[in-house]
């Protein structure tokens, strides 16, 4: 079961493939036959579908046939060329616009019933008080127990201004309870979190995707870290699996000085762009860490890559997916869009990222998370940074410093898919109640007891999920982190369960132990000779 967005019927473009970086352009050329040879193919393919559809032994689905073949034509150029049914279109489209209409709440069905997993903050939902776990029992007075997600979209997105009444079942509460919402423009988040990590002078910024208004977002977070006294950034770009081009750039251009190429492309026949760096956002140069891991795609891998070539900080975690193709999205007549591959991007040291496809789409995706293939270097595609480090191409970012994740039992990963800690949390928050005044006091005081793993268990038996003394033990420590993130969670917000999250996330403690090395190596050049603008 996937966490869901209003707006949306799931990561339908993540599904399809690794988001990566793309633009989006009009289709402007009407000459798309230019010989012959072209005409005769596309005669073939028009013989060939007559056939099938005068003669198959059962009446074709004809629409169903020719999505196949543009599906087909496709995947014999790259895995990151894609086509976008219309039906689809306004979803893919909106995760990175940055907004959309709708009460603005984050959903999973859960066993038939609908179910608020967070309300987005500053939206209309939080606005009248729904809280993480609220049940919507009723939309206008009818039942929406069994409600599918399609008529989700249907009954709860509308314009800006129109109202809904939805009927709450809050756990803890015996009563239920009407509330009228009215619907507004809904902020589509790429800044998840960002926060002072705790008795520190370390800020902690977790970007989700590459999106319209990611760089704004940025900025803002981080001028809100700076005022609080941040001297250093761990910046989370683990999972990321990329966006828009000049968001990247964007973003990466607000921790380099000046007159430095950040990132540049090279499409057919040579044509290509080059992006340099700014003065106009620039932050402090204060170490920064960035973490990466083999979900980290594309316009990640941009960021992670200038920032390495370019000594500015330290790049730590697992390998990167090694996607480093540009595309395009183009609208067709029909409605829908072809996502189309139409240059190769490089890091500044000149390394192209791209993993090969030459074995398929099976292999290069299961490969890309595969610590036993990913987890050497490809020693023999050397390239040196700006101060003359050596770093590696051809098959992701390798980070200066290898942190393998965590890595977690089936048991454990059945645990979080069938929403175990989050029905814990919804359960549970009002017995916990009392926390709720002082988050300080509970991220340092509050402790999983034995009687609540109990409770878990008896959770987890509900969701069919037999009990394995051997994975618990495995995973005790990170089964109680989550349990507790997910109480923060339902007592606060989503902001507060990341707070608790990272509080046990090794690879953010290696982080924080290892930012003298980013120091080091932010040091290895002399910024001031490097403040000039460039432009194309």
């Amino acid at each position: 079961m996937k966490m869901k967005k209003l707006y949306s019927k799931g990561f339908v473009f993540i599904l399809v493939s690794v988001i990566g970086v793309f633009v989006l352009i009009r289709m402007g050329n009407n000459n798309l036959y230019p010989s012959d040879s072209v005409k005769s193919q596309l005669l073939r393919f028009e013989e060939v579908f007559y056939l099938v559809n005068r003669y198959y032994v059962e009446t074709p689905d004809r629409e169903k046939i020719i999505s196949g073949a543009i599906d087909g034509l496709l995947s014999e150029l790259d895995p990151h060329s894609v086509y976008i049914p219309k039906k689809d279109v306004q979803e893919v489209t909106e995760q990175f616009e940055g907004s959309f209409e709708g009460i603005g709440i984050e959903f999973i069905i859960l066993k038939k019933i609908l179910t608020v997993v967070s309300p987005i903050v500053g939206g209309p939902s939080e606005a009248v008080g729904i809280l993480p776990g609220d049940q919507i029992i009723k939309i206008e007075d009818e039942s929406a127990y069994g409600i599918t997600e399609d008529d989700v979209q249907k009954k709860l997105r509308g314009p800006k201004g129109t109202k809904v009444k939805v009927t709450i079942q809050r756990p803890g509460q015996p009563e239920s309870f009407e509330v009228v919402i009215t619907r507004d423009t809904i902020p589509i988040y790429s800044v998840i979190s960002s926060f002072m990590i705790e008795n520190s002078k370390t800020g902690y910024v977790l970007l989700g995707r590459f999106a319209r208004t990611t760089s704004e977002e940025l900025e803002k977070a981080l001028k809100e870290l700076e005022a609080q006294g941040m001297e250093s950034l761990i910046f989370d770009l683990r999972m990321n699996t990329g966006g828009y081009l000049e968001q990247a750039f964007e973003v990466a251009d607000k921790f380099i000085p000046g007159g430095q190429k950040i990132v540049y492309t090279m499409g057919r026949d040579g044509m290509g762009e080059e992006f340099y760096s700014t003065t106009k956002n620039t932050h402090p140069l204060y170490p920064v860490v960035v973490l990466i891991d083999h979900g980290s795609a594309s316009a990640s891998e941009i960021v992670a890559g200038a920032i390495q070539d370019l000594d500015r900080g330290l790049v730590m975690g697992e390998t990167s997916f090694g996607k480093g193709l540009v595309q395009h999205q183009l609208k067709l007549r029909d409605g829908s869009a072809l996502r189309l591959t139409i240059a190769r991007y490089y890091t500044p040291s000149g390394r192209l990222i791209q993993r090969s496809y030459d074995k398929g789409l099976v292999d290069y995706y299961n490969e890309a998370y595969n610590d036993s293939v990913r987890i050497k270097p490809d020693s023999s595609k050397q390239y040196r940074t700006k101060a003359g480090r050596i770093v590696y191409g051809g098959g992701g970012i390798t980070p200066d410093t290898l942190v393998t994740s965590r890595k977690i039992t089936r048991y454990t990963n059945e645990l979080i898919r069938k929403r175990v800690f989050f029905d814990f949390g919804s359960s549970y928050a009002q017995t916990y109640n009392k926390w709720k005044s002082d988050f300080g006091k509970f991220s340092r005081e509050f402790s999983i007891t034995e009687k609540m793993i109990e409770d878990f268990k008896n959770i987890a038996e509900k969701h069919k999920i037999t009990f394995s003394d051997k994975a618990f033990e495995k995973d005790a420590d990170f089964i109680k982190l989550l349990m507790k993130a997910e109480l923060a969670r339902h007592l606060w917000d989503s902001q507060h369960y990341y707070k608790i999250r990272i509080s046990g996330d090794e690879e953010v403690n290696t982080a924080i132990e290892l930012m003298p090395e980013a120091e080091r190596i932010g040091k290895l050049n002399d910024w001031k000779d490097f403040t000039q603008n460039k432009s194309l």
